[in-house]
């Protein structure tokens, strides 16, 4: 007679469901296909090293046991999160005994391979090279930021992706069918079980399951599910965001990318994904200033005063309130005229300066608040151009001497640079006449 003591707890959703041949995983068509990379690697037999790449939840460790049974290895998992050097060890040694016993290979999974440092990531270089091992490795940060190039260069990487609407809904009916078969679920429902999972099939089946749990409580008594029984029972999931990994990088390059190609409506979009996840206002308000600086410039010199006006409107409210400035100076930013001209010309000079030598500051150009100064000849021929026609010393230099000039700031034909332009030309004119006489 079976006891409370001796019954096992049923498993996860998740768990219980995780697929156990390739042909029940849903996603990741792009390698799973087939003639696609993994299909044609899990036919062949051969195990190779891999990095499987991707956001939460879309199959890296269900991959990495399958890998193991299609390749017939024994399998071996460990977590970079609560793994050492003597976890490590641990797997040297007992690949090697399968090895020995059974001349059996193994499959060495290490999730989360981007928190293992240096010297445990080299740690596992010489057993991969003498085939004691395949490596398997899964991650959510980039591996070329994140894993040692030594190691990179033997493994092939794949990147999953996150899983699509179609498919997180396949998923759902696989696990209706499975956890609650005889209540059903309004269409509603299901499309707000599958945005609030947000591309993760684990999330989409842990919710799944608190519906389950829901329904089981005392006194609860379903006999269909709608849209509001669901937001009544799931708590708010917060967005897949990583405030320092490539999602954040991801998404205020495609911010700064919508301002660059004046579209307002993908700029607002990549504005309110970014907040939505919890990034402070505070970095987008500094990234939303250098856009001004760098793509507007003086083809529209208020676009960096309203980005200026923004963020300090922003430190005044406070959320939500000063969300809406900086929401307005991104539309803003996005239509005026665009101008990398200041910039380019700053990046140039910079660059020049960097690797020339130190020029002299020609005498004419220098500063003579004393006698001796003077007499050494500081200020001595220089034009005051106040004085001059239209304001301006016309053949006048005012670089280092022997400098041409270099002319690194050229405005583009848009905006106020348009004026800016003809006034050059106006200006470069007379220096050309200047020189003439």
């Amino acid at each position: 007679m079976s006891s409370l003591f001796d019954s096992t707890p049923p498993p996860p959703l998740a768990e219980a469901l995780r697929p156990k041949t390739i042909e029940e995983v849903i996603g990741q068509t792009h390698l799973l296909a087939s003639g696609k990379p993994l299909n044609l690697a899990f036919a062949s037999g051969k195990p190779h090293s891999m990095i499987l790449w991707g956001p939460p939840g879309v199959g890296k460790t269900t991959l990495a046991r399958l890998s193991a049974k299609a390749f017939d290895r024994e399998f071996i998992a460990i977590s970079a999160v609560l793994a050492g050097v003597k976890e490590i060890r641990e797997a040297i040694e007992q690949a090697q005994q399968s090895m020995a016993q059974y001349g059996k290979q193994t499959i060495l999974f290490v999730d989360e391979i981007h928190r293992f440092n240096k010297s445990q990531q080299d740690a596992l270089l010489p057993h991969v090279e003498s085939g004691l091992f395949t490596f398997i490795g899964a991650t959510t940060e980039n591996p070329s930021f994140e894993v040692n190039s030594a190691l990179l260069s033997r493994a092939q990487v794949y990147v999953l992706k996150s899983l699509s609407g179609a498919e997180l809904k396949q998923l759902f009916m696989r696990a209706h069918a499975h956890a609650m078969p005889d209540i059903p679920f309004e269409e509603s429902a299901i499309e707000t079980l599958i945005t609030h999972a947000d591309g993760d099939a684990r999330r989409l089946l842990n919710l799944v399951e608190q519906i389950r749990n829901a329904i089981s409580s005392p006194g609860e008594s379903v006999k269909a599910i709608d849209q509001a029984f669901v937001e009544n029972a799931l708590s708010t999931q917060a967005r897949r965001f990583d405030k320092g990994g490539d999602q954040f990088y991801d998404q205020i390059s495609a911010l700064h990318k919508s301002v660059r190609g004046s579209n307002p409506d993908a700029a607002l979009y990549w504005l309110c994904r970014m907040l939505d996840g919890g990034v402070d206002p505070r970095y987008l308000s500094r990234r939303i200033i250098r856009m001004a600086w760098e793509d507007i410039g003086l083809a529209d010199p208020r676009a960096m005063q309203l980005a200026n006006d923004a963020a300090q409107t922003y430190e005044r409210l406070g959320s939500p309130e000063g969300e809406l400035a900086l929401g307005q100076a991104v539309v803003y930013l996005a239509v005026a005229s665009k101008s990398n001209a200041s910039y380019k010309a700053f990046n140039a000079a910079r660059a020049y300066v960097s690797k020339d030598q130190s020029k002299p500051v020609p005498n004419h150009l220098r500063n003579a608040p004393t006698k001796l100064m003077k007499e050494l000849g500081h200020g001595k021929e220089y034009r005051y151009a106040h004085d001059e026609p239209h304001g301006y010393a016309a053949g006048e230099s005012y670089l280092p001497e022997g400098m041409v000039e270099p002319h690194w700031y050229e405005p583009v034909q848009r905006g106020l640079e348009t004026q800016i332009s003809e006034k050059m030309a106006f200006l470069r004119n007379l220096d050309q006449e200047a020189k003439k006489k």
